[in-house]
Parts: C-alpha cells; structure tokens; sequence
C-alpha cells in the first residue's frame, strides 16, 4: 500500500457526507487532491454525475464541513455527528432540569421571617432607621423584572438603560420601599463631584474632619446606592467604582491615609443610564454622555428597562386614580403615551412621555374635566411649540374634543 492510501485512510475529514431529501440523497464527497495539502470537494445528489468539483485548503474544508453539519449531512456510520445533534437538541431540557433544581444563594443577611415577598422573589428586609422611599401602592412589578429581583438578592452589581422616563431609578426605590432598605441617589449630571461621592476633609470649629461622600457611607452604613445616569459620570468617579465593583471589592479612601472601606452585608450598588450598550444608538438624544469600555460594563448585570406596555401603564392608571378613572379612559390615555413614545423613538419628538407625565396628565384633567387645558401646565409648558404641536395632534387622534 503506497503512502498516499495511507494517508487517505488516516485523514478524518476524508469521506462522504449525506443527507436524505426525500426520494434522493444529496452528498458531499471529501478526497485528497492531487496538490500538497489541499482537498477535493464534490457534490450531487443520488446517482447522478457530481455538479460541483473542486480544490480547496484544509481551513476552507472545516469551514465547509461545519457549514454541512448544520445543514444535517452526516458520515454514514459516523458517531460524532449524532452525537452533536443530541448535545443541540438536549440542551435546553438539561438547562430547564439544572435550573429548577438549583437553590438561589440566600443573602447574609436573610432569615426565615426577616424578608418581604415581591412577586416570586423574596427580599430580605433592611434595618430600622434608613432613609428609606417612600412607597407607592399604586406601582406595578411585572413579571419581567423576577431576574432584577433575584440580582438584589444575590448582591449583583445591576446597571439598568433604558430612555428617561421608563422607570428605573423607581423600580429600585420602589423594591427598596417594600423591604425597608434606606437609599442613596448620586446623580452624575454634573451636580456630584468626586469629593461628594468619594468624601472631603473639612474644618469645623477648628478642626479638621473627614466627612464621608455617599459611596462610603452607603457601604459602612449598608444602604443601597444608585449612582444615576452613569454614564455622565467623571473618570475620577469611574475610577472609584472601577474597584468596588470587583468581587469583594472595597473602597480605598487614599485622602485618607489608605483606609480601607469593605462592604456592609446589606450595601447594594445600582446604576442608570440613557445611551449605553443597547442605547447607544440614542445618543445623539443624550448630549454628552460618555463612552464606556466592554471591560467596564462586564463588571454589571445590564438590563433594558422599556417602558410599560400599554395595558401595563393602564393598570397603574387604575390603581392610582381608583373609581375617578374608567378602564376606557385609561386604555385611551395609555395608547397616547405609548404613541408620544414612538414618536419619541423615531426622533419626531425631543421629550419623553414618563408614566410621572402621564399620572399628572391625567390627575389635573380629573380635577379641571378638560383634557387640553390640563394638558398646558403637565405637558405643553415643558417642550418645544413644535413637541407640542405633534402631542397635541396625537392626543385629538385618540379624544375627539368639542368643537
């Protein structure tokens, strides 16, 4: 036997590769060339002469035999082939067996009795004494927001984008409310500096005093911080968060000799954006939001917070307003917003519609009876005359008023 049967039979890509196609088998048919180090590929189907001849390299070959591998030709009597078809088609039922059986980690701080249910989830409950927000009965925690809960619990670092308006700093105030846990906001729109978030030496009656900044004092303190609109922050403040991000991260108060700050049990980090990851293509609609590196958002469990639904934002417009509100005003006032939203997202508007305009809409036209004057002071004073012009036209589509 000469070295090149030799070497046809040990090469593992060499053979026929099938597939069934009803009354015929189309084939592929892998030979070595006459070349050094180079293939030939035929195709056809059945018995019929090939219709495709030709040469190509090893790398092109795996390309193509992954290529027919998705495609469903196997190698008769090959095993490997099943074998990957049974791993694709078994994954999802492994995945959903893995995942019903495993226990979500418990937080330090939880017992039997010291948390409160939101959904599905249970949240431990913080510690008397923390500025905690204030509740609103009235707000809705759809089913979708189960793996942001979770996340609290399990003490992930959780950033939500989303546009202005779509709730987010509210959904962690509002979980916050429920299970007793004070908040911190830092807002990055230029109002905080690196000594209001990190901290500053002062003198106070004559003396010199260390006043901590709200990353320290959330983390001592065991509060939760939300550090809004992120992606406006100054690098100094990136820089900071850069290592408390780190699995069991710490703060490290160089101004004030080094000292080290690690994290209370309780202490949660939260961040918003506008124009990150998925929003980057609306930046253009935020002016001087920053670039974030991949490395820095890694560090986050990134969510998209969308607006409610139309059906959604109706229900709150019910468990707000109560018997002052019928269920066809408020669908006819959910799909105004919802529209004024696309219009946002199609930038013929330059504002968002938040559910906060939309519940104070719909509160003074309860009190005044007249959609278009309660409109001026909640909607019209707070946009361009060309923004209003176009609500204005959306809001009569949906309400004919008397002429």
């Amino acid at each position: 036997m000469n070295a090149s049967v030799h070497q046809l039979q040990d090469d593992p890509h060499v053979g026929r590769y099938e597939r069934s196609t009803g009354q015929s088998t189309e084939w592929w048919r892998v030979t070595l060339s006459d070349r050094p180090q180079m293939y030939r590929i035929e195709h056809g189907r059945g018995d019929a002469p090939a219709n495709i001849d030709t040469v190509v390299d090893l790398e092109n070959l795996k390309s193509k035999l992954q290529k027919w591998h998705r495609e469903g030709f196997l190698r008769p009597g090959a095993e490997e082939a099943p074998v990957a078809v049974e791993g694709r088609n078994g994954f999802l039922e492994d995945l959903r067996r893995t995942a019903s059986a495993a226990t979500p980690p418990v937080s330090p701080s939880q017992s039997d009795d010291a948390h409160v249910a939101i959904g599905a989830v249970e949240i431990p409950l913080g510690h008397a004494g923390a500025p905690v927000p204030r509740m609103n009965p009235a707000y809705l925690f759809p089913e979708r927001f189960a793996d942001i809960l979770q996340d609290i619990v399990e003490n992930r670092r959780v950033m939500l984008i989303g546009h202005t308006g779509a709730g987010k700093t509210s959904l962690i105030e509002q979980v916050a409310a429920r299970s007793q846990h004070g908040v911190l906001r830092a807002n990055m729109n230029g109002q905080t500096t690196i000594g209001d978030f990190v901290g500053f030496w002062t003198v106070k009656g004559g003396e010199t005093l260390w006043v901590d900044g709200v990353l320290p004092a959330a983390m001592r303190e065991g509060l939760w911080l939300v550090v809004d609109e992120i992606d406006f922050a100054e690098p100094s403040i990136l820089a900071v968060l850069t290592a408390v991000l780190e699995p069991h991260g710490h703060l490290l108060l160089k101004e004030k000799g080094n000292e080290r700050v690690a994290p209370h049990p309780s202490f949660r980090l939260f961040a918003t954006a506008n124009a990150v990851g998925a929003m980057s293509v609306y930046r253009h609609l935020y002016q001087g939001a920053n670039l974030m590196n991949e490395a820095f958002l890694d560090r986050w469990r990134v969510y998209l917070m969308d607006y409610l639904s139309p059906q959604e934002e109706a229900e709150v417009l019910m468990r707000t307003l109560g018997a002052r509100i019928t269920q066809p005003m408020a669908n006819t006032l959910a799909a105004i917003a919802a529209d004024c939203r696309a219009a946002f997202a199609r930038d013929d508007l330059a504002s968002a519609f938040s559910t906060r305009r939309l519940l104070d809409w719909a509160e003074l036209m309860l009190r005044s009876g007249d959609p278009e004057r309660a409109a001026g002071p909640a909607i019209y004073a707070k946009v361009s005359a060309e923004d209003a012009a176009l609500i204005r036209s959306i809001i009569r589509h949906h309400i004919a008023f008397d002429e």
